[in-house]
């Protein structure tokens, strides 16, 4: 494994914000995922603990990199949760590590980098849009990176877990549908949910999915947008429970007063799908007070505390893992 450099970034050291405001919900608890005590991480590594860095891996032919954050206490426990966060068209991970406070809960984090994609521009994206890089499979490099964190770091391989913003979200859709023996659950945030991060769907297998959008997302539009062939967000999140088999009628109810969620029972495999709609949201990750994108930012929910507790509900079977 190649290090590039320290960045230095000790959890809370860039401002997150992650306690909610509202009453109505709480943060998760820190151990909400654990199920057991864990023994001591026998994997050295000089990273910094509570702090980030940044590494290069080959995968396909092409050199990728990603920021790692390893929680304070890494070298505690054996069993870490890991979470894989991508970034949106022309973002970094390190900008979506600044903006979405993942790196504030108890789990170890990857920042993956896109390439450079096509069209305006020529920003960092990832597959699944018009505009992604040609001839870039990101399905594969997430393998790889899978692959060499599950190997080399303390974390549980059945307790990975997905997540992106815009267009990292929309490949986090794609990733549902093609990598759920991988990944426990998945959690977009303003996905944007072109045809070529579907592909694949009709006949993907149960995943636990959680949609976070905003209904006045004037980028990836919650209505949907016909002439770019993004869907209508509520019909997205409809097809993962009819793909699930969940309950037909699913539980609504209110937060605050900006936001929705949504709730499908009786799901197949254990899986479950929630949709988060934030009244007047616009392109940007609920609850940050830094900037993720245009648009109005709720102060009732936080995105990642949401889907903390949304991916400690869901745990990939060992046979899963091994498959």
């Amino acid at each position: 494994m190649k290090k590039i450099r320290a960045l230095g970034v000790l959890a809370g050291s860039l401002g997150f914000v992650t306690a909610l405001t509202g009453p109505a919900v709480a943060a998760p608890p820190v151990r909400s995922v654990a199920t057991a005590a864990s023994t001591t991480c026998d994997r050295p590594t000089d990273q910094q603990t509570g702090a980030s860095a940044k590494y290069e891996i080959t995968s396909g032919g092409r050199t990728r990199s990603y920021i790692l954050h390893l929680p304070k206490d890494y070298e505690k426990r054996s069993d870490w949760p890991l979470i894989v966060a991508y970034h949106g068209r022309g973002s970094t991970g390190t900008e979506i590590e600044g903006f979405s406070g993942l790196s504030n809960l108890p789990a170890v984090v990857a920042y993956p980098n896109g390439e450079i994609g096509t069209g305006s521009g020529y920003r960092q994206a990832f597959q699944g849009a018009p505009y992604s890089p040609p001839g870039v499979d990101d399905v594969r490099f997430t393998s790889d990176l899978l692959g060499r964190l599950q190997s080399e770091y303390c974390v549980d391989p059945t307790r990975t877990y997905a997540t992106g913003k815009s267009n990292g979200a929309g490949f986090v859709g794609l990733l549902a549908c093609r990598m759920s023996d991988r990944f426990a659950a998945f959690a977009p945030v303003a996905g944007a949910f072109y045809p070529q991060a579907t592909e694949g769907c009709n006949t993907a297998k149960p995943a636990s999915v959680l949609e976070i959008h905003g209904t006045g997302d004037a980028t990836i539009p919650y209505a949907g947008d016909p002439d770019r062939g993004l869907p209508p967000i509520r019909s997205y999140v409809d097809g993962w429970a009819a793909r699930d088999r969940c309950a037909a009628t699913p539980k609504v109810r209110t937060i605050g007063r900006d936001v929705q969620i949504v709730d499908w029972s009786g799901c197949t495999a254990g899986t479950s799908v929630r949709h988060v709609a934030v009244s007047g949201g616009g392109h940007v990750w609920p609850g940050t007070s830094t900037y993720s994108g245009g648009g109005y930012v709720t102060s009732t929910i936080h995105a990642e505390d949401v889907m903390w507790k949304f991916f400690g509900q869901h745990r990939l079977t060992t046979a899963e893992v091994s498959r």
